[in-house]
């Protein structure tokens, strides 16, 4: 599952993840209604269920169509089926719980190795070192020529052992060097 995916599965499941908010979309299930309807049929005020249909709307959850000063709401059914077939599928599921334990995996291996913005060491497994790698990676500009002294600098600011971690960056392919002059690899579309 990819990062837009993710973000799109966070952006829907927050929306949906409060009480009135599920109570707004089981009402404008059943048609249009206006903020002052949906206030008085749930007993709060206009600002409030107005603050909610703003996060339905974001998440594209609820539609809007104005009729003259008034907005009416309605359930957008189209991007609840797309949710349900996208999203909610086992293999999806299955891969979103995967790339979270990834995530979390990546993210213990850098407190292990990392104080603060410091290297403490370099990982002698391979899956840690390409950790920390792409770790490492994330302080150099995508397409920037940098000199071999520029490296240096940055890596320095991490870890005194610049040789072994600038060779190891371009062994992974992580940053190429053509003539002295290195450049980070601009990483894989999702």
């Amino acid at each position: 599952m990819n990062e837009t995916t993710i973000e799109t599965t966070l952006r829907y499941l927050k929306a949906m993840a409060h009480e009135t908010r599920l109570r707004l979309l089981g009402i404008v299930a059943d048609g249009e209604w206006s903020v002052r309807e949906l206030a008085e049929l749930l007993d709060l005020t206009e600002p409030t269920i107005s603050h909610h249909l703003t996060k339905l709307r974001e998440a594209e959850l609820v539609c809007m169509r104005p009729v003259g000063t008034t907005h009416l709401y309605s359930l957008n059914g189209a991007m609840l089926q797309r949710l349900n077939r996208d999203l909610f599928q086992p293999e999806r599921v299955a891969d979103l719980a995967a790339d979270i334990a990834s995530d979390s995996w990546e993210r213990k291996v850098l407190r292990t190795f990392l104080d603060g913005e410091r290297l403490i060491r370099i990982p002698e497994q391979h899956k840690k070192r390409a950790v920390v790698l792409k770790w490492l990676v994330e302080r150099f500009e995508v397409d920037r020529a940098y000199t071999e002294l520029e490296v240096n600098a940055i890596i320095k600011r991490h870890h005194p052992d610049t040789a072994t971690l600038r060779r190891e960056l371009v062994a992974a392919k992580l940053m190429r060097r053509d003539n002295g002059i290195y450049c980070r690899v601009a990483p894989p579309l999702p």
